[in-house]
């Protein structure tokens, strides 16, 4: 299969036994082709061929070298590299695997401007119902040749793609290098990306502007900073094997909710909203609901769990409570129904020892030194906040 991990604290537990159970899921019986079979796919592997421009430099994910060299085999290694194909074992629906390339050709020998590139995807395995299924995909595009305008790469950047391919490079890492030294190049390369591309005034931090491509990169690599892929602190090595086993074979969307863990907020003052990963969204009055695709957490406020413990919702006067409380319970039901391995449920109340699956994630824009009369809640952390994060890097940024 290629091997699976599910983290649970014992066999009887439903983490443990819905995880096994939805390994083995089927496709619906009404599925052209695929009826009633199962989703995993058998002895998976993966051939990559570029045009002569670049070269393949490695693969992160589930998978492992099949030694094919070639001429469009990069010397430089990121991931599981000097080769152009990769066995990845049993695949499911949501596999996903990271490739990385390297541009061969120099400044010195500019591309012509109708210069197009190429890469190849073929992928194979065995279905469920014994056949081989082979799927090419062919992908094509321009060339960009004039190094001193960097505004069509720009425009074409994906910030979410990015942030997850970075990721998997720093989690690689970590299985040979030190997590300071790791950090240290996540900075670096976020300040040469911010110099390049940012708009601003040489040593001007208060001119720095990031386009609407860029602008939440930085954000995705403070929250990846302080996330249990590069953070060991509190985290067993089992635990951080799990994590990181996780993330390198999931999609961009459930990668990024890792790396950003998502934030709703139900009140009375309306339908339930998306809120800011910060120390402020907390407030006595809401209930939270946490999002980090390990953990789905209920959190809520401390006037919310007062009126709870004293049956507020069981008066019919009170219907809109009742709702109230329901609401991020369905919804986070919902979420761990599509979801494997299955996350931890966990429902909490503030100022409450389980509270600590929240804090911990939050931006501490508010900490035990901040004394402007900020409404939220206090973190006791020397960690520093997404706005002093920023306002370093800007400054880094417009360095002459």
């Amino acid at each position: 299969t290629g091997g699976l991990i599910v983290l649970a604290d014992s066999f009887g537990q439903s983490v443990f036994k819905e995880s096994l159970r939805r390994m083995f899921r089927r496709f619906p019986d009404d599925s052209p082709g695929d009826g009633g079979h199962l989703q995993m796919g058998f002895a998976a592997q993966i051939d990559v061929t570029t045009s002569r421009e670049f070269k393949i430099a490695g693969a992160i994910g589930p998978c492992s070298s099949l030694k094919k060299m070639g001429p469009n085999v990069a010397e430089t290694e990121i991931g599981t590299g000097g080769t152009s194909a990769w066995s990845m074992g049993g695949v499911d629906p949501s596999t996903t695997l990271a490739v990385y390339f390297e541009i061969t050709n120099s400044n010195a020998n500019p591309l012509p401007a109708h210069k197009r590139r190429y890469i190849q995807f073929v992928a194979q395995y065995q279905h469920a119902n014994g056949r081989t299924r082979l799927r090419a995909t062919t992908l094509c595009g321009p060339w960009h040749g004039d190094p001193n305008d960097a505004s069509p790469i720009a425009r074409s950047f994906d910030q979410e793609a990015s942030a997850v391919l970075m990721a998997r490079i720093a989690t690689h890492r970590t299985e040979t290098e030190d997590v300071p030294d790791i950090l240290r190049w996540v900075d670096r390369s976020l300040i040469r990306l911010c110099s390049k591309f940012a708009d601003y005034r040489k040593d001007d931090p208060g001119s720095f502007r990031l386009s609407q491509e860029f602008s939440m990169y930085p954000q995705f690599m403070f929250h990846l900073r302080r996330s249990q892929f590069l953070q060991l602190f509190n985290t067993s090595p089992d635990e951080s094997a799990y994590y990181r086993s996780v993330l390198v074979r999931e999609n961009t969307t459930n990668s990024l909710v890792m790396i950003q863990p998502s934030l709703l907020s139900y009140s009375f003052q309306g339908t339930p909203s998306p809120v800011l990963l910060d120390a402020a969204s907390v407030s006595p009055d809401t209930i939270l609901l946490l999002d980090t695709f390990f953990h789905v957490v209920v959190f809520h406020g401390e006037k919310i769990a007062m009126w709870r413990d004293q049956g507020y919702q069981d008066h019919e006067e009170h219907i809109h409570f009742k709702n109230l409380l329901i609401a991020p319970q369905t919804d986070a039901q919902r979420i761990m129904d599509q979801r494997f391995p299955v996350p931890r449920y966990i429902v909490c109340d503030q100022h409450k020892s389980e509270a600590r699956f929240v804090i911990a994630k939050l931006n501490p824009s508010l900490t035990h030194n901040t004394n402007d009369g900020s409404a939220g809640e206090r973190i006791f952390t020397d960690d520093v906040s997404l706005r002093v994060f920023m306002e370093h890097l800007m400054k880094l940024a417009v360095q002459s």
